[in-house]
């Protein structure tokens, strides 16, 4: 059988998915596949490559959205908070590849927020960093609204402010982007 580099990385997806990025090393991902670790490296020169490939498969479900720059920006957070979530420490997972320069995927959405803060108004030297800044809200917010659920899971005992149970995360995301877009609005020269 021939290995394809979709099989690698859907093996790779399936393993973050059962385990955790912990677990995601390049030797049990051979077993897996029940090949050697070289083969591997056949289709990615290492493991960061490797994880900007699965990264890039969690965030397939993210692409552009029609409306307003705002409207743009809260739904494409929303997708991309929902990427995250539906696997086993997507957001570290995208961080760090993010952070290492090995996703796609979070280029092209970096772009299409970069796009809609231009449309806000926001100055071209600025807009991507607004951006970026709602990106790594995203990504840090759902880091540890990941963290808390394994933490929950467990049966740690979390005071009650700690436990992602005892309140909506998601409406506590939704207020924390809308002061992030309440801010991007107050740069634009249009307000100001």
């Amino acid at each position: 059988m021939q290995l394809h580099k979709r099989d690698v990385v859907e093996a790779a997806t399936t393993l973050l998915d059962s385990y955790g990025i912990a677990d995601l090393t390049m030797r049990r991902l051979a077993r897996e596949l029940d090949v050697s670790p070289g083969a591997l490296y056949w289709h990615f020169a290492n493991k960061q490559q490797l994880l900007g490939a699965v990264a890039d498969r969690i965030l397939e479900s993210v692409d552009d959205v029609p409306g307003s720059w705002s409207d743009r920006i809260a739904r494409i957070c929303g997708r991309l908070r929902d990427a995250l979530l539906s696997h086993t420490d997507g957001a570290e997972l995208v961080s760090a590849s993010f952070a290492a320069g090995q996703s796609k995927a979070m280029t092209l959405i970096l772009t299409r927020l970069t796009n809609a803060a231009a449309d806000a108004g926001v100055d071209a030297a600025h807009a991507g960093l607004a951006a970026r800044t709602v990106v790594y809200y995203v990504l840090g917010f759902t880091a540890d609204e990941q963290s808390r659920l394994q933490w929950d899971a467990a049966g740690a005992e979390l005071p009650e402010e700690q436990s992602v149970l005892t309140e909506d995360p998601s409406a506590r995301f939704a207020f924390g982007l809308a002061l992030l877009v309440a801010g991007i609005s107050a740069r634009s020269p249009r307000v100001l």
